[in-house]
């Protein structure tokens, strides 16, 4: 059982939140890797895979989007998923984490967690104070998650 956490990252907020989310979930028990790097092969049955992606658009990258595409045709069955996005603060905006498990989920992949919003202060950044604790905190949140999925599978 691992976790590989894939993100897109233009000012590295994103990037940073992945990180986090990898600590949460334990340095032996995750790995973070940027989107144009991961391939389906990375993740099994039974591991779990987090995307994350600045929302750019009202949706993921063109990156993101461009491997969720690749990744649907070869399917995600057994695979455990959650998404996330950093995203600015406002009274309306885009929701790249729903766009993107909604892609995971069309995969075959089972989501254990509802989409995560992470909020920067702007454009380019930065993170908002706490929302590496928030990430990491939600990172412990999912091995929770994967290990109880993983233990209903084996009874």
């Amino acid at each position: 059982m691992k976790a590989v956490i894939v993100y897109d990252s233009a000012y590295g907020n994103t990037k940073a939140i992945a990180e986090a989310v990898a600590s949460g979930l334990g340095r032996g028990n995750a790995r973070t890797v940027p989107v144009t790097e991961f391939r389906r092969a990375d993740v099994s049955a039974g591991d779990l895979l987090v995307v994350g992606s600045p929302i750019n658009g009202w949706r993921p990258t063109p990156k993101t989007l461009e491997t969720l595409t690749a990744v649907e045709s070869e399917g995600l069955s057994g695979v455990l998923a959650a998404a996330f996005d950093t995203r600015v603060k406002l009274f309306i905006h885009g929701d790249a984490a729903r766009k993107i498990s909604r892609h995971l989920k069309k995969a075959g992949a089972t989501p254990v967690s509802k989409p995560m919003p992470f909020y920067v202060g702007g454009t380019e950044g930065p993170l908002l104070p706490g929302e590496t604790d928030r990430a990491k905190t939600w990172g412990g949140q999912l091995l929770s998650l994967m290990k109880s999925q993983t233990t209903k599978r084996s009874q």
